[in-house]
C-alpha cells in the first residue's frame, strides 16, 4: 500500500512538471512611478502587458479617407499613410512622399497621434519627471492629476508638459492636458485638453476607441470641439519587418 502511495505521488509530480504552464508575466519595476500612476497602469491592463507588445497600428477616421499609422513600440519607428501623403521615420531619417495638397510637418507630426492614443502607457518612457498636478474640476467632478515634464534632450520637444487626470473611483484615465512647444522651443502656459471617456480592450490593454478634443479658456476645458475615432486597431507581440519603415524610392528626406 505504501508503494502505491509513493507511485501516485511521483506520478502527480511528473504530470505537473510536464503539463504546459501559463506564461509568466514579465517582472516590472514600478518603483520609479508615482503610486497613482501605478494604479492607472494597472487599470488599463498593466505596464507588464504593455511592455510585452512590440508593434501597434491603427487608422484615424477622416473625411476623404482614413489615415493609417504603424509604429514599432520599442524604437518608435513609424509609417503614416493617407490619401495625399506618406511619411515615416526609419530610425535615422524622416522621409516624406506627398502631393501639393499636403501642408503638414512630418517631424512635428512624428509619433504625435500615437502618443495621444497610447496613453497612459507612454508616460512610462525614460526621461520623465513626475509631480503632483492640481485636480481638474469639470462638471462638478474632481479629477486628481499628475504633471509630466521631461529631462533636457528627450524627444524633439523636451519643453512640452502633460497633465494626466484620472477618475478617483477606479483610476481610469479621464483627461490629458498638454502644451505645444515645438515651434517656440519655450515652455508654455497654453494648456490644451483631450477627454478620454471611450475605451476598448485590445490584447489585454484598455486603449481609446475615440479621443475628444475640447475648447479651453484660462487653461481649462470648456466644451467639446471635435472627436477623432480610431479603427482597425492592432497591438501585437510580433514585430514589423524593417522594410515597413524604409524610405520609398523617390521620397525626400526631411531635416
Amino acid at each position: 500500500m505504501r508503494q502505491l502511495t509513493l507511485l501516485f505521488a511521483l506520478s502527480v509530480v511528473l504530470f505537473s512538471c510536464n503539463s504546459p504552464q501559463p506564461p509568466a508575466e514579465p517582472t516590472v519595476d514600478l518603483t520609479n512611478y508615482p503610486e497613482d500612476l501605478q494604479s492607472i497602469f494597472a487599470h488599463h491592463g498593466g505596464l507588464g502587458t504593455w511592455q510585452k507588445m512590440k508593434a501597434m497600428s491603427f487608422e484615424i477616421v477622416k473625411d476623404g479617407g482614413n489615415e493609417r499609422q504603424l509604429i514599432d513600440l520599442k524604437d518608435r519607428r513609424e509609417k503614416i499613410e493617407a490619401s495625399n501623403f506618406k511619411t515615416g521615420y526609419d530610425g535615422k531619417e524622416f522621409w516624406l512622399e506627398a502631393d501639393t495638397s499636403y501642408k503638414g510637418n512630418p517631424v512635428f507630426y512624428h509619433n504625435l497621434m500615437f502618443y495621444f492614443y497610447a496613453m497612459p502607457f507612454v508616460l512610462a518612457d525614460d526621461g520623465i519627471i513626475y509631480s503632483e498636478a492640481e485636480p481638474l474640476l469639470f462638471e462638478e467632478k474632481n479629477y486628481p492629476g499628475i504633471k509630466v515634464a521631461y529631462d533636457a534632450g528627450v524627444g524633439v520637444s523636451p519643453e512640452d508638459e502633460y497633465f494626466i487626470h484620472y477618475d478617483p473611483a477606479n483610476y481610469e484615465m479621464a483627461w490629458l492636458g498638454y502644451t505645444v512647444t515645438y515651434f517656440s522651443g519655450e515652455k508654455s502656459q497654453d494648456i490644451r485638453w483631450i477627454r478620454y471617456n471611450d475605451w476598448k480592450k485590445f490584447n489585454g490593454l484598455l486603449l481609446p476607441n475615440s479621443l475628444s478634443w475640447y475648447k479651453y479658456e484660462n487653461g481649462l476645458p470648456t466644451e467639446l470641439r471635435n472627436v477623432r475615432e480610431f479603427v482597425e486597431v492592432t497591438v501585437s507581440e510580433e514585430v514589423f519587418a524593417d522594410e515597413v519603415f524604409a524610405k520609398p524610392e523617390g521620397a525626400k528626406v526631411i531635416e
